[in-house]
């Protein structure tokens, strides 16, 4: 299938495609022509890379633990043996930016709390 039916069938803009494949996530078939030319299995793949993408992960590390998963009705489960210690280093690095990030949110909190009465009325 030509990028546009695969865009249509997966929701993912063109552009986006031919980005996944600068990224080494998609290998299409290139033609004499130009034209790329996707496997049905690249829908599945496409939403593969969504689901990660949707979990934190950065493309670089969908690049190297993609050919390790596998789909098993709605979930993907890891088939590589050191792909779970990546992953559990993902979830902790996406831990760690959660707790910089209520930090964050607790700082501006004070400071808020410490504004003068009625400076902040519409605010939530």
């Amino acid at each position: 299938m030509r990028i546009g039916e695969l865009s249509r069938r997966t929701g993912v803009p063109q552009r986006l495609l031919r980005y996944y494949e600068e990224q080494r996530l998609l290998h299409p078939i290139r033609r004499p022509s130009g034209y790329r030319e996707y496997r049905e299995s690249d829908v599945a793949v496409v939403r593969r890379i969504r689901g990660l993408l949707a979990a934190g992960l950065n493309t670089a590390t969908i690049a190297s633990v993609l050919p390790c998963l596998r789909d098993d009705g709605d979930r993907l489960v890891p088939t590589c043996p050191d792909l779970l210690a990546e992953l559990c280093a993902e979830r902790d690095r996406i831990d760690r930016a959660i707790d910089d990030l209520a930090a964050s949110r607790s700082a501006l909190d004070r400071v808020i709390a410490a504004a003068p009465a009625g400076q902040l009325r519409g605010r939530s």
